[in-house]
């Protein structure tokens, strides 16, 4: 008979890549997950070039050899997106399988299912398929998520622990009248170019209107197409902006939208939500499971931007809706997705994995990069 696992190998992002694995990870952190459990971190992926991405995917598997070295009964819990998020950690998975430990496997991000159902040719899809039905628990973000990994896998051990978020303090928050942010990756799959050609559609009737965008992008392209639908003075393009500034932006902004064409539980929309901003979100991925339409936001059809301007329009022409929606926003939040109960559930399955809690010894991949750093 297998003895219970000591430690829990985690395999994720460097800290300091920007995303929403990281940023899970780092919530769990700061949450005390790492100091009651014993975890070791190791890093599979990092932004940068070619190179040194490939060099981050070396390291992490060597750190995995010597993981195995010092602790021969383990869980491996891996946080995976798609496509090559997802084949590098198949090389864990195998690594783990292959030793008896039990897998945890954390999907995120909203491109599996077009990964796997329109991507993967009928081997690779068999292989995705091996690893899911292999895993000991897979974890998805939202209920929608979960459905369809029961359609996907024949195991029957999927969790839903949503993505986490803190709830900032919301004294003094003052909204700037016209203000419609934007914070994720400014590109075409998250609907970027659908805000710009709403919101040309609502300049005249409201003068006030201007779209504050954050993230990394092709500012250049969307600079132009702004220019060309005549609202470039309306429209500004922050950049990768820390957690201060995104806070700032979030607390001020008088409408958050997320017009994406495909998502699982983006962590933008949860901070707007938490931070008490009426929230105009394509019904797509696990968005559904988070905005209730007319109740704590509303909800468009993906890639129409007329939808997505009539459902703006409301919210401009009417402050007092929106500040309701908003104050609901915040109330969802707050039930369902605080940091502290999202940790809860993952706890529960570690404990439910015969892993012993207790003071942990961050001996972690993590801390060595930082330290070199």
């Amino acid at each position: 008979m297998a003895r219970d696992p000591s430690h829990i190998v985690m395999v994720g992002t460097d800290p300091r890549t920007r995303g929403g694995i990281s940023a899970v990870v780092e919530a769990w952190r700061a949450a005390g997950l790492f100091e009651r459990w014993p975890i070791e971190y190791l890093v599979s992926h990092r932004d940068g070039t070619g190179r040194e991405k490939a060099l981050a995917a070396a390291r992490g598997l060597g750190a995995l050899m010597l993981a195995v070295a010092r602790h021969p009964r383990a869980v491996l819990h891996v946080h995976s997106a798609s496509r090559a998020s997802f084949w590098r950690k198949a090389c864990y998975m195998a690594v783990a399988l292959g030793l008896g430990w039990p897998v945890v496997f954390h999907l995120h991000g909203g491109g599996f299912a077009r990964f796997h159902d329109r991507e993967c040719g009928w081997i690779r899809r068999r292989i995705v398929r091996f690893f899911l039905d292999r895993a000991t628990v897979i974890v998805a973000v939202s209920e929608r998520w979960a459905a369809w990994l029961h359609g996907a896998t024949s195991n029957p051990r999927i969790a839903c622990i949503p993505t986490p978020v803190a709830l900032p303090p919301v004294a003094g928050m003052v909204r700037e009248p016209g203000l419609v942010a934007f914070v994720g990756r400014c590109e075409e799959a998250k609907g970027v170019f659908d805000l710009l050609e709403a919101g040309a559609g609502l300049a005249k009737a409201f003068p006030r209107l201007r779209i504050e965008c954050a993230g990394e992008g092709d500012f250049a392209r969307l600079g132009r197409r702004a220019a060309a639908l005549g609202i470039g003075e309306r429209w500004t393009m922050r950049g990768w902006i820390g957690e201060p500034a995104r806070n700032a932006l979030l607390a001020r902004a008088s409408i958050f939208v997320f017009p994406s064409h495909g998502e699982g539980m983006p962590l933008a929309l949860l901070e707007a939500m938490a931070a008490g901003c009426p929230v105009v979100a394509s019904a797509v991925g696990g968005i559904p499971d988070l905005v209730r339409h007319g109740v704590n936001g509303l909800l468009v059809p993906a890639e129409n931007p007329a939808a997505l301007a009539a459902a703006l329009a409301r919210l401009l022409r009417d402050p007092a809706y929106a500040a309701r929606l908003g104050r609901a926003a915040r109330s969802t939040i707050a039930t369902r997705y605080t940091t502290e109960r999202c940790v809860e559930r993952i706890e529960q399955i570690y404990a439910g994995l015969g892993v012993r809690r207790g003071a942990a010894r961050e001996r972690l991949a993590v801390r060595r990069l930082q330290e070199s750093s």
